[in-house]
């Protein structure tokens, strides 16, 4: 048996590699093999199912603007749309607020107004004589009750008489020292809520005298143009 050379002994028992194959050169190819050649076939290589598409078509420019046009006419209705549905609402809300006021005022009217027969009562308590006792606490915490409902009394005398406000009893006559028919006296007072009158006051007018309040309307004899009486000269020789 023959010694292994020193390259099977570096290698061992295992598995002797494949000797690898160098590049060939192009000169020892020969002169008619053209190197440009070799490398053109080399890239020409393409991989298995690649091939070139043609672009997809866009639309023009025309189409576009007709879509936008479009979209803005659909944004612009929309929002017309929802406008009117807003102000639809807000009318809607404030009917609902002006008719749950108007509830809400009815009801308080409707409880407040036969109250006003007892505060009369009261008024008339009190004509007769400072209220004492229980009778006084009742009457004060009644009258800060409905006070506090709305209820407010009106009707005091020397008003200038209201057909809106005032209910007119009787007729007193003249009376020189006013200048329009004014209340004189107060039978009942008036109650109001708000702007809503609960009950006209009751009252007795009086109307102005023709010509009242007008001083200097009547003399007792003639004065000169200075305005001052005659003096006797001039009465001696009026009667002469």
């Amino acid at each position: 048996m023959t010694d292994p050379t020193p390259e099977q002994a570096a290698v061992g028992d295992g598995p002797v590699p494949a000797p690898t194959a160098e590049p060939a050169d192009t000169a020892d190819l020969g002169p008619d093999v053209d190197a440009d050649l070799l490398g053109e076939s080399e890239g020409s290589e393409e991989p298995a199912g690649a091939f070139t598409e043609a672009p997809e078509s866009f639309p023009t420019s025309e189409a576009e603007s007709d879509e936008l046009a479009l979209a803005r006419m659909e944004v612009a209705e929309r929002t017309a749309d929802l406008q009117r549905l807003q102000a639809e609402f807000l009318n809607y809300k404030r009917r609902v607020d002006r008719d749950r006021d108007l509830v809400r005022e009815n009801a308080t009217y409707a409880a407040l107004a036969p109250i006003t027969e007892v505060l009369d009562t009261i008024d008339r308590a009190r004509e007769h004589g400072p209220l004492d006792g229980g009778f006084k606490a009742v009457a004060e915490q009644l009258e800060r009750i409905v006070s506090g409902l709305g209820l407010t009394k009106f009707g005091e005398v020397g008003e200038a008489f209201d057909p809106a406000l005032h209910e007119a009893l009787s007729h007193l006559g003249e009376d020189p020292s006013v200048e329009v028919t004014t209340c004189k006296v107060i039978a009942k007072s008036g109650y109001r809520i708000g702007d809503r009158v609960v009950r006209a006051a009751q009252v007795l007018v009086v109307d102005p005298a023709p010509g009242g309040g007008q001083p200097g309307a009547q003399n007792d004899g003639p004065a000169d143009a200075t305005g001052d009486a005659p003096s006797e000269a001039q009465a001696e020789a009026s009667n002469e």
